[in-house]
């Protein structure tokens, strides 16, 4: 049985998207698939529907030791984070002193690292643009336009519907919420809540001692941890790299790198009180980019939102989970 997914987390350089996009677009292969579905879901990483979904595989013979094996790859792709408590501020501006709203979070396991290119491609060669079961009734007449550069289903900046095999390694990004919660939905995952992403981020573990961090790794902003426009890479790095600013648990890229889509609504308010529209769905995203300049936005209860179909070259992705009974 193939194995693609297991050496997932092996590095392929440190080179920033903006010093290798200068240089061509090089097309990631087209891979050679298992031809049995419980071998395919295995390579492509689709964890959660393995582990999740267990009468879905019963017919299968190996399957108990597909499910051991691929608990194990759980445990390695993603973290768990423990109940906490996050308080979200109410209004725009998100001054001290300001209105805010407390939320306690569960325990839940959140990825490692963002969902990269490499990861997406297995999504697209499996059809995932077409199959319309991952997808809300309402944006169907929207998938006609999630289109590549080259009028291919995939996300905004490939070619062919492939990714820069430069780029495999890198978070895969032009992808609009829709397209982060279909893929979520594939594998078996789901989206972080803002609260969640923020607990993640700010790690204030409910204990006697409840502060919180302004940073994953503490208190002070070092731009060798984390890649905003500061860090001075201008593109995206690897989703494996800036170890120094990983969170208590392991997780990486918090800040910096990508912002990253969650599954909540953007609520806010003006300074009277005001609840803040727009003209779309606006969805939350944290955490900053490269290109993020003021530091101020690149922290872990910074909050912002875009329109839920908005497909920048700055906002990526990353997966979550219930905890598993095993």
């Amino acid at each position: 049985m193939p194995l693609g997914f297991f050496t997932r987390n092996k590095s392929s350089g440190v080179g920033s998207a903006a010093a290798i996009q200068g240089t061509g677009y090089t097309p990631a292969d087209k891979p050679s698939l298992p031809g049995d579905p419980l071998a395919q879901a295995l390579h492509a990483g689709r964890l959660g529907l393995i582990v999740a979904q267990p009468d879905r595989w019963r017919d299968q013979p190996d399957y108990a030791a597909v499910r051991e094996r691929t608990l194990l790859a759980v445990d390695d792709y993603f973290a768990l984070v423990p109940e906490g408590l996050v308080s979200i501020p109410a209004t725009i501006f998100d001054e001290p002193g300001g209105p805010e709203t407390d939320v306690e979070t569960q325990p839940y396991l959140l990825a490692r690292c963002a969902v990269t290119n490499a990861d997406f491609q297995h999504f697209v060669d499996a059809g995932g643009y077409e199959d319309l079961s991952l997808w809300p009734e309402e944006i169907w007449a929207h998938l006609i336009s999630l289109k590549d550069q080259t009028g291919m289903p995939g996300p905004r900046f490939w070619q062919q519907g492939r990714h820069d095999k430069r780029l495999a390694r890198h978070p895969v990004v032009g992808v609009c919420y829709y397209e982060a919660l279909a893929y979520a939905q594939w594998a078996g995952y789901r989206l972080p809540t803002e609260a969640e992403w923020q607990m993640a981020a700010t790690w204030r573990i409910r204990s006697a001692a409840t502060a919180q961090r302004r940073y994953p790794w503490g208190d002070g902003l070092d731009v060798t941890c984390c890649n905003i426009w500061a860090s001075g890479h201008g593109g995206t790095l690897p989703v494996d790299a800036c170890a120094g600013g990983a969170a208590p648990n392991g997780v990486l890229q918090l800040i910096g790198n990508t912002w990253e889509w969650t599954s909540s609504d953007f609520e806010s308010t003006d300074r009277e009180g005001r609840k803040v529209v727009g003209d779309t769905l606006m969805k939350c995203i944290r955490g900053g980019a490269f290109d993020t300049y003021f530091p101020w936005q690149a922290t872990g209860d910074f909050r912002t939102a875009a329109n839920c179909l908005a497909r920048y070259h700055n906002i990526g992705f990353r997966c979550a989970m219930d905890l598993l009974n095993n």
